[in-house]
């Protein structure tokens, strides 16, 4: 990655020659009956401490980490990398303490003074190009707003991040973006961590909506580790044949 900075804030310019897409690592925690939330305003905890810090561990080794417009505006996440010894360890190695902020958006409604653009993280917005003059404008030098055609198409998305030298990105949510990466069979890995208790309420989002999915009854994804944390039950899946970046 070639970074520069412009009026403060860290950007990272295209690498020619890299073209492949990063190694894709999804990441949810959702209850027993399939919801990643409830319906109240304030947000539902759906692991405990010790699993908080390993999802913590995976974003310190990833690049780039994307959440969605809606997850933005519903929770206002930072996405930062909380462990002081790990954000020290990422700048010993020549990375920024956090790794790259994304965010898809197909409306553009998105606030600047949410916690995901506080920071002088390099930030990249994706959205159709249509969309991308008046969102510019609105994020100033919060982020840097990329036009991917008439919708927000993961191939584009993925192929820019490839060429700006994201090796592995941690995709965390919400509902939609998780449909849209594993309808789109684009994620290499799943991390899928279930609580111990049941949401049950029709209103409330889910891990995944109704999509046409690469994996079937007659095609299954290839579970790689069960672990228990505390009461928490994590699940390995891997979903290509891809290696993870070292």
């Amino acid at each position: 990655m070639e970074a520069v900075r412009r009026g403060g804030r860290r950007r990272v310019r295209p690498v020619a020659g890299r073209t492949d897409r990063p190694y894709v690592l999804l990441s949810c925690a959702m209850s027993v009956d399939g919801f990643i939330d409830d319906a109240t305003p304030e947000r539902l905890l759906l692991s405990n401490a010790a699993d908080f810090d390993r999802v913590d561990g995976e974003r310190a080794a990833s690049d780039a980490i994307v959440v969605g417009a809606n997850t933005i505006r519903r929770e206002n996440p930072r996405l930062a990398v909380r462990s002081p010894a790990r954000r020290q360890a990422r700048v010993r190695s020549g990375r920024p303490a956090t790794p790259a902020k994304v965010t898809l958006t197909a409306s553009g409604d998105l606030d600047p003074s949410a916690n995901f653009f506080a920071d002088d993280t390099l930030t990249l917005v994706y959205c159709p190009s249509s969309a991308r003059a008046d969102l510019a404008t609105r994020l100033g030098d919060h982020a840097e707003v990329i036009g991917v055609g008439g919708s927000l198409d993961l191939s584009a998305v993925l192929k820019d991040l490839g060429e700006r030298g994201i090796q592995r990105l941690m995709v965390e949510g919400g509902s939609s973006v998780l449909t849209s990466f594993l309808t789109a069979g684009v994620v290499d890995e799943l991390h899928l961590a279930v609580a111990p208790f049941f949401v049950g309420d029709a209103e409330a989002p889910r891990f995944v909506g109704a999509g046409r999915y690469r994996w079937t009854p007659t095609e299954t994804m290839r579970l790689v580790d069960t672990t228990a944390i505390g009461d928490v039950a994590l699940l390995r899946y891997r979903l290509s044949d891809r290696e993870a970046p070292a």
